[in-house]
């Protein structure tokens, strides 16, 4: 007598969560958006064709920073409405910068130390180029607002770098804020430069005074983790 062997087919939903857990291996994600950025991601790194590789897509998140920068630049010299670039650019940013790493791990290719100091290198220059952008394109006073969000950004990194030292974990979120809620705030910030314009310096000077804000509070967090695992290391 035959048996009939029943098959087990994995369901999307099961698909989806197994590919999360693959992608999530090496950090552990706070942000306001991480569910549907997660699956969005998994989804994604299932149809980047072989061809393309990891870092293809960190360059290709650099290309949208300066987009970003040229969208300012355009706009300083021509027309206002070359900032709409920005919004495009961060998008572009966000699918390199986000699926460049995941996309090793999924492939099961990943390099970790290689890939960590290329992801920094390539996040602090796009912070750099978009700074840039801001400054040329604002006037007077306001132009330091783009050096203090490269500074106020900087130290942010700063203090990932620093959590990953102490705590071995590495996170690019600073509670429910991350790189990518970054994005779409700044985007947004454009779009209104460009139906009003000048309100992209007061809403700059919002967001650097946020962004020290959530430094310091993130650096008093670090001291204090940092106070206690010293006085853990003297108990052993």
């Amino acid at each position: 007598m035959v048996m009939d062997k029943k098959v087990t087919k994995q369901s999307p939903s099961d698909r989806i969560n197994e590919i999360l857990e693959i992608i999530s291996r090496d950090r552990t994600r706070t942000n306001l958006l991480r569910k549907h950025e997660q699956r969005s991601i998994a989804w994604l790194v299932q149809r980047i064709p072989e061809r393309i590789t990891s870092d293809m897509l960190s360059g290709f998140g650099l290309f949208g920073s300066f987009i970003v920068f040229a969208g300012f630049m355009l706009a300083a010299y021509f027309d206002r409405m070359f900032l709409l670039l920005g919004p495009l650019g961060f998008m572009i940013s966000w699918f390199g910068d986000s699926l460049d790493g995941r996309l090793a791990y999924y492939r099961n290719k990943p390099r970790r130390f290689y890939g960590f100091v290329l992801d920094i290198t390539l996040d602090w220059t796009g912070i750099i180029l978009i700074g840039s952008g801001f400054m040329v394109y604002s006037e007077g006073f306001w132009e330091l607002l783009g050096y203090g969000f490269v500074v106020m950004y900087g130290w942010e990194m700063i203090i990932a770098l620093m959590r990953y030292k102490i705590t071995n974990q590495y996170s690019i979120d600073s509670g429910k804020f991350s790189p990518t809620e970054a994005r779409i705030l700044i985007s947004l910030i454009i779009i209104l430069e460009v139906l009003l314009p000048g309100s992209i310096s007061y809403s700059a000077l919002i967001a650097v005074l946020t962004l020290f804000a959530i430094n310091v509070a993130d650096t008093s967090k670090l001291l204090r983790t940092a106070d206690t695992a010293d006085k853990n290391e003297k108990k052993q």
